[in-house]
């Protein structure tokens, strides 16, 4: 498995998704995923560290997971089909590791939250992900998209 960290999230122009891409952390791939607005501007808020009125959805789970005396060990993202990421959240807590089904950009917007990192397999990145044509941009430096809210 290999670690991933947010590179950036934009707003794509042909529709009203948002493209996440996620980079390497030792390496150079990226893996773009497209993702609604809600779940864009979810995970954008939690990286700036924007305050919020009222908790959010992701918000609720990272206090429950909490409460419960669990932790969001990691995120994984671990197949690919049809176009649709498959991913799973991996919770650690009194009775072991407990592994959820999870959307993708729902798992990203939780470990932004929990601080929790964010893995691909191999086999995912073999298949979806890409090289950049120049070098990439530091984490987290184009997040402003999403953040400013619908495009």
């Amino acid at each position: 498995m290999v670690r991933m960290e947010i590179l950036h999230i934009s707003a794509l122009q042909e529709n009203r998704d948002y493209l996440l891409v996620l980079r390497e952390r030792d390496g150079r791939r990226l893996l773009p995923i497209t993702i609604g607005g809600v779940e864009a501007r979810a995970i954008a808020h939690a990286a700036h560290g924007e305050p919020v009125r009222r908790p959010s959805t992701h918000d609720l789970l990272a206090t429950v997971i909490g409460r419960l005396g669990g932790r969001l060990a990691r995120v994984v993202i671990h197949d690919l089909r049809e176009e649709t990421f498959y991913c799973q959240l991996e919770l650690d807590g009194d009775r072991g590791v407990l592994e959820v089904d999870c959307r993708t950009s729902d798992a990203v917007a939780l470990a932004v939250r929990t601080d929790s990192p964010i893995f691909a397999t191999e086999e995912v990145l073999d298949r979806a992900a890409v090289l950049p044509r120049q070098p990439a941009a530091p984490p987290n430096s184009a997040l402003d998209d999403a953040s400013e809210g619908s495009p």
